[in-house]
């Protein structure tokens, strides 16, 4: 049988690696009693009103989904103020960002994104076999101003992320506004805000979709609201982007439990409510116990925190993997991603980074 090569954007590309789940350590090494603060999952899990609505909705599942998505975008209508034909939906937010790239990009052009930002815009730009243009951080940020000056003739499509994954760090309305003035219309900026309901009074980015129709706003239910396993996100953007993206978008692509679920979660402002304060409160308390270790971390407006343990970061992660810890390299030296756990899970990692790393907190 003659092999047939794959395109040679494909073949290039590295699959993009997920946290360690707890039951492949249970596998690999026969221990119980797991923290998983590697995927920025809610340490609360979900609401138990979106139990409630999937328990209900069970008897349909022999049934295929709404493709349209009606009872949920008729939620985020309700609750964000845009019509259904400005609403794109996603099997997450990874989904929309490939349909973002598929929808506006090809081999002939180019996409602008940020050094140390998520993993999934360089992956999705190599697999059309576009032209990336990474733009180095500052610090650990978004160089607003280099990426608006990197932009080219045959770039379409700017990846940004407020906050950013996996830094944590962010950037406000004046500066977002100053960075929209320099890019051309003709190029799609895509603003991933996956984790914005930890930080609400930070940026109201809604408000530029009128000003920018080059703009797409980019959300996930996986992190604040908890739903990680069931996979849904929605896009807010211009009628005529939204249409585009409606094209190519795959049928079917939210299951039906993922919509009702995040029709729950979405009306659940108290679980909401309730997941910003143990977030700040296991921010609060990672941040001091960096501090009792002599350790820097990065500030953060997420539910993770990026710290510099002083080691290789790989090491230091399999040490913590053998003390029942699951936290995440990312690529950046010397530094591990953390997710923010229960006050309980943030105790267990902080005791078991000081074993792994030979330090004592200082009171």
């Amino acid at each position: 049988m003659t092999f047939v090569p794959a395109n040679e954007g494909i073949e290039k590309l590295k699959p993009y690696q997920p946290g360690k789940p707890i039951s492949e350590l249970e596998r690999e090494l026969g221990i119980t009693n797991i923290v998983k603060l590697a995927s920025n999952e809610n340490p609360l899990g979900c609401s138990d009103k979106v139990k409630e609505a999937v328990a209900a909705e069970l008897a349909e599942i022999g049934r295929y989904p709404d493709g349209g998505g009606f009872i949920l975008k008729d939620q985020i209508q309700q609750q964000f103020g845009f019509a259904h034909d400005r609403i794109t939906l996603g099997n997450g937010s990874n989904d929309l960002l490939e349909m973002f790239a598929r929808a506006f990009v090809s081999e002939k052009d180019s996409v602008v994104y940020s050094q140390h930002a998520f993993a999934v815009y360089a992956l999705v730009t190599q697999a059309i076999h576009a032209e990336a243009i990474e733009v180095p951080a500052k610090g650990f940020a978004h160089d607003l101003d280099a990426m608006a000056a990197a932009i080219k003739d045959n770039t379409k499509l700017v990846f940004i992320a407020n906050p950013n994954n996996p830094t944590g760090t962010w950037f406000e309305e004046a500066e977002f506004e100053a960075f929209m003035q320099k890019v051309p219309a003709n190029v799609i900026v895509v603003l991933d805000e996956a984790y914005v309901e930890y930080f609400p009074e930070n940026f109201n980015s809604l408000k530029y979709l009128e000003q920018y129709p080059n703009l797409i706003v980019s959300r996930t239910l996986s992190k604040c609201y908890g739903l990680a396993a069931l996979r849904v996100g929605f896009a807010l953007a211009s009628k005529e982007v939204t249409d585009y993206l409606n094209r190519i978008r795959q049928p079917f692509n939210v299951n039906h439990l993922a919509m009702v679920a995040a029709v729950a979660a979405l009306k659940d402002e108290a679980f909401i409510e309730k997941s910003r304060e143990v977030n700040k409160a296991g921010m609060k308390q990672l941040e001091e116990g960096f501090k009792a270790l002599g350790l820097n971390y990065v500030p953060s407006r997420a539910n993770f925190i990026l710290v510099d343990v002083q080691a290789d970061p790989g090491q230091t992660f399999n040490a913590l993997l053998k003390e029942g810890v699951i936290v995440r390299p990312v690529g950046i030296s010397n530094h591990l991603r953390v997710s923010i756990g229960t006050e309980a899970e943030n105790a267990k990692f902080l005791t078991a980074l000081a074993k792994v790393l030979g330090l004592e907190a200082k009171a």
